[in-house]
């Protein structure tokens, strides 16, 4: 069963039961482009977005109390995630998003005229556009709606990151006392603790907390109520300075009005720097995704297996969630390329590519949720191999860095070549049998992690040594 609706191009068809309309199913011949949907997230912002316009509207005595309260009702409903199979339009499509913003008019349309008792697709007594639509564009809403989803998935993305970073300090602390081996260009270097190589972990993760929680402020200023290109044409100023306040009361966020619309309709350099931020935090996941990956593979650590790691070899175990991480965080980077490609070429008084930049910002918000969650309930359950540790901790030549403040580097590299010569294994036994068992105090987790050394101590340890 079909319903015809008729636009200034012509007749189309469309199925009797859904609340999509004319404008929609226009999108979505034309935009068979992906097969990505757009985004829930953004959806659900957008009739939030409509919610507060049509309040807006029917405070200001714009629309009636009747159609509003349909209106309004039917956007609780998408919001509810109903009609999810009527949003069809592909994520990349052209028109600065005009194609989403009709696909949400026509299903709030429809769905609040038949809360009214009247059938779909004849638009009366509620009009997509004007009273769905009254006072918007999609060039003020679109990038509105996108900011208030990002704002909420932000906040979301705070969460688990402080999650994250309470498990790596559990970490640091659980493995506070073992001995290993500090690494430089893949190299060993100097000798410190794998409590202290996790603290670092969860210090880089608390700059992210701190970058990604501060960066909401970058976003939280909006240009909805400023119509086409920021200038509020064709909209009341009474309706401009109220929509934003309703809408903050029903987001509860702290959005704000622009102050120069115009700016913010023509640019969203706001949002490249945001996902600037989010490109950081997807390089220290990488990072330290990687750095655990090659500690495993050291046998430093043992990380708890998620699932067989081949199809030939039996037993074969490999880091898979590490690997699932390193390849989330390259893509969120991809992701940050595209959209500072898309910001950057956005021309006059409008980000016509905006559409792209939604679902890439959305996208890169959700995989980091995701993986931030996956990666931090698998390093909960990292165990350290501490006989490992300890083994390259005293077969290391790169310990006697220690000695350099009590002999000097020539006599310490003179100990170096000794020890090279006589293929001596056990630096630290070869130590304490040199220079006597006090000697071993140099390598207490507590000296190796204070930042410096201790004159005094120093001194007093270089006497009782020369005795």
């Amino acid at each position: 069963m079909f319903r015809e609706e008729k636009d200034s191009l012509g007749v189309v068809k469309i199925p009797s039961d859904r609340y999509y309309g004319i404008h929609t199913a226009r999108a979505y011949n034309n935009f068979q482009i992906s097969g990505y949907k757009v985004p829930n997230e953004l959806i659900k912002s957008y009739a939030l977005v409509k919610k507060a316009c049509a309040t807006t509207n029917a405070k200001l005595n714009y629309l009636s109390e009747e159609y509003a309260n349909a209106i309004c009702n039917a956007c609780d409903e998408i919001i509810d995630e109903k009609f999810q199979e009527d949003f069809i339009v592909d994520a990349l499509q052209g028109g600065a998003g005009t194609s989403t913003n009709m696909n949400i008019n026509e299903v709030i349309a429809n769905r609040a005229n038949e809360i009214l008792g009247y059938p779909k697709g004849k638009y009366y007594p509620i009009h997509p556009l004007e009273h769905v639509n009254l006072h918007q564009s999609t060039n003020d809403t679109y990038p509105g709606t996108l900011k208030i989803a990002a704002l909420f998935l932000l906040e979301k993305l705070s969460e688990v990151i402080a999650d994250f970073q309470n498990i790596l300090q559990k970490k640091e602390k659980e493995f506070a006392s073992i001995l290993k081996i500090g690494r430089t260009e893949l190299q060993e270097a100097v000798p410190f603790t794998l409590g202290r190589e996790f603290s670092a972990f969860a210090e880089a993760i608390s700059r992210d907390r701190w970058r990604i929680w501060k960066c909401k402020e970058r976003i939280r200023v909006l240009n909805i109520g400023s119509t086409a290109i920021g200038t509020g044409l064709t909209a009341p100023r009474e309706y401009i300075f109220l929509v934003i306040e309703i809408l903050r009361d029903l987001t509860r966020l702290n959005i704000s009005r622009a102050e120069n619309p115009v700016s913010v309709t023509a640019f969203a350099d706001d949002i490249v720097e945001v996902v600037g931020i989010l490109d950081a935090y997807s390089s220290n996941l990488f990072k330290i995704s990687n750095d655990i990956r090659l500690m495993n593979f050291l046998k430093e650590i043992k990380l708890k297996p998620a699932q067989a790691g081949s199809s030939i070899m039996p037993g074969k175990i490999n880091p898979v969630i590490l690997e699932s991480a390193m390849q989330t965080a390259i893509k969120v980077k991809s992701d940050f390329n595209v959209i500072r490609d898309c910001v950057s070429l956005s021309s006059f008084q409008i980000v016509e590519f905006m559409p792209l930049i939604a679902f890439s910002f959305i996208e890169s918000l959700k995989l980091l949720l995701n993986i931030t969650v996956n990666l931090k309930e698998h390093i909960k359950e990292i165990k350290a191999n501490e006989k490992i540790c300890n083994k390259y901790f005293e077969e290391s030549f790169s310990i006697l860095t220690v000695l350099l403040p009590l002999i000097g580097y020539e006599k310490t590299l003179k100990i170096v070549k000794e020890i090279q010569n006589k293929n001596i294994t056990n630096i630290k036994e070869f130590l304490k049998n040199r220079f006597g068992e006090k000697i071993l105090e140099l390598f207490f987790p507590e000296n190796l992690n204070s930042l410096g050394y201790d004159k005094n101590k120093l001194k007093e340890l270089f006497n009782d040594i020369n005795t």
